[in-house]
């Protein structure tokens, strides 16, 4: 790092020197279109400009309800500049529930995306007595009755850029302490709280991901997860101060066909997209001749053999050298070629990484570097990498973060990137932070001799049984999607006298399988009621069982017809599962499970 960065105007400061033609990519009309620098720069000073007009001072709210793209960094470095406390409202959020967010931060102007967003929040305005100004980023139907709204182009087009020596006075003005952001938690239960994050927290948080990863100018990175959350919002502010190009995917449901297009060198990602990929990969391995199968399991025992090695970034020597060159060659290029050809390395976090899936890749020369945070960490606290990898850990601490075990097992973090507080929820925060400044992260862990942290669970979500156990589900659940039938899973089994699983079956996988046994799969309750694909399930869970202890054992399980999705709210915006919704939500079908599993031990 070549200065040290105090704040996040500090990073754009930087940003500005780079003078990249392809600062950041977007899609317009079927291609990817590229945004300066000087593009940049120019729309940022004129957004501080807008912003001023509308009233924007130090310390106050702006709300932002956007999909990725570069209208993302635009606002929020202009927010930033002008001593603005930038506010992300999740986009997938209903109507009701961004408004909660604007109440409660107390915005004052709130940009939005999309018209349907856009007249569902206007709706609810009644509900936003602070919010003063709303401006549309993208523009309004003729017809609409939201015609008199502003739209971001009429604010760039209608403003002159802020002149350098009051922008940079302005920027100047904002210290370490000085609120940056508000991130408003998933909300797994309840209305989600806010929680305040500084210039510092941030910016101490960028200086030290900056030392664990290994990312240049010149290089480019695919943003594809929410920068409504902090994980790729700070991951991206350090791809701005480096100088890298970022282009932004469309969509998570496109991520694959826009890695074909802009061929990026690193990106970040939760669990769940690996997932996803690993399961693909093994469909089309099952769909594939007798020789295609037999050369994959070759060349997957080949890259497992030489996994100590791919984690040492080492060729091995002698007949296992030229073993993994002929896999490389036949089997693992291609899986790289498809994640655009110039890939060099992903980070992964959010949630834990199942090592099954982090071995597959490490072993197939696709390094995936998992990492640990919160949201009320700004969000990094530890991460494996260059030379310092342990699959199924989390990695060391970064710099300046200290960590420590409580007696019940949970995680404790202190350092400069810690909170400061949960927004009006003083006895909320008391609760997370303690008189020594320890932040309680809510996670079961052990740090061993190396000082590697591995993460067991959540300590609200530890499972106590009818014998009073305690039992923790993610071990079990990464297991059960370890098939390549099980695309999501949850255990259950509170209270209860044994564990069972909701299943939510791959079924782009599970349908190949069934049409080879000439099951109709033209209706979805009719193929996960037959009794040959429960027994299929039946079968992949009596695999899973074998490597558990007794108390872990899954007994019974449910097989629903629809995936858990963020826009039927059984998923958090980072793909977490929300426990205590899809509880409700299958309450019958738990209940069913039960009583069928009951009935057949009593029988």
């Amino acid at each position: 790092m070549s200065e040290p960065i105090h704040t996040i105007n500090d990073i754009f400061r930087k940003v500005a020197e780079h003078d990249l033609a392809d600062c950041l990519m977007h899609k317009i009309e079927g291609r990817y279109v590229s945004v300066s620098t000087a593009q940049l720069v120019d729309h940022v000073h004129r957004l501080a400009t807008a912003l001023d007009a509308l009233g924007v001072r130090r310390g106050d709210r702006v709300g932002l309800m956007a999909d990725n793209g570069p209208h993302w960094p635009a606002i929020d470095f202009a927010t930033l500049a002008i001593g603005g406390v930038l506010v992300p409202i999740y986009p997938t959020l209903t109507s009701d529930q961004a408004a909660y967010v604007v109440n409660d931060c107390g915005a004052e102007v709130v940009l939005v995306q999309g018209e349907d967003r856009l007249t569902g929040l206007l709706g609810e305005r009644s509900g936003m007595p602070n919010a003063k100004a709303f401006v549309s980023i993208g523009d309004i139907d003729s017809q609409s009755p939201e015609t008199g709204i502003p739209t971001l182009a009429d604010l760039l087009a209608d403003h002159e850029p802020m002149e350098a020596g009051d922008f940079a006075n302005r920027s100047g003005e904002s210290g370490v302490d000085d609120l940056a952001t508000f991130i408003y938690t998933s909300g797994t239960t309840g209305n989600p709280k806010g929680v305040k994050l500084s210039h510092g927290n941030i910016a101490s948080n960028v200086a030290a991901a900056l030392d664990c990863l290994d990312i240049r100018k010149g290089q480019t990175a695919l943003s594809f997860l929410p920068l409504s959350h902090s994980f790729e919002r700070t991951v991206d502010y350090t791809y701005f101060y480096v100088g890298l190009t970022i282009a932004y995917a469309e969509s998570v449901q496109t991520v694959a066909q826009n890695m074909g297009e802009v061929k990026p060198h690193v990106f970040v990602s939760v669990p769940r997209v690996y997932e996803k990929v690993l399961a693909r990969v093994r469909e089309n391995v099952a769909k594939g001749s007798p020789l295609k199968r037999r050369l994959f399991e070759w060349a997957a025992r080949t890259g497992r053999e030489a996994l100590p090695y791919r984690l040492k970034q080492q060729a091995p020597a002698g007949m296992l050298g030229l073993k993994l060159k002929l896999a490389d060659k036949l089997v693992f290029g291609k899986l790289r070629g498809a994640l655009g050809g110039r890939f060099e390395a992903a980070t992964s976090g959010g949630a834990p990484l199942a090592r099954d899936v982090a071995e597959f890749f490490w072993a197939a020369g696709i390094e995936i570097y998992e990492g640990y945070g919160l949201s009320e960490t700004s969000p990094v606290l530890t991460v494996n990498r260059i030379g310092a990898v342990k699959l199924g850990t989390v990695g060391k601490a970064i710099e300046g973060v200290e960590l420590q075990i409580a007696e019940d097992g949970e995680i404790l973090a202190k350092g400069p990137n810690i909170m400061k507080g949960y927004h009006n929820l003083p006895e909320k925060t008391a609760e997370v932070i303690d008189d020594e400044g320890w932040f309680h992260t809510g996670d079961i862990g052990e740090i061993d001799d190396e000082g590697f942290l591995k993460i067991t669970d959540r300590k609200k979500e530890i499972i106590v049984n009818a014998y009073g156990k305690n039992i923790a589900p993610a071990p079990i659940e990464n297991a059960l999607k370890a098939s390549r039938f099980i695309e999501q899973a949850m255990v259950i089994g509170d209270k209860r006298k044994f564990l069972s699983a909701l299943l939510v079956p791959d079924f782009a996988t599970l349908q190949v399988w069934a049409d080879g046994q000439g099951i109709d799969t033209s209706d979805r309750e009719a193929l996960t009621s037959h009794e040959k694909v429960r027994s299929l399930f039946e079968a992949e869970i009596a695999d899973v069982n074998k490597n558990l202890g007794k108390y872990q054992l899954v007994n019974a399980f449910g097989l629903l017809g629809n995936e858990w999705t963020i826009e039927t709210e059984e998923l958090t915006p980072t793909q977490k599962i929300k426990r205590r919704i899809i509880s409700k939500k299958y309450a019958a079908v738990i209940d069913s499970v039960y009583e069928r599993a009951e009935a057949q031990r009593s029988g």
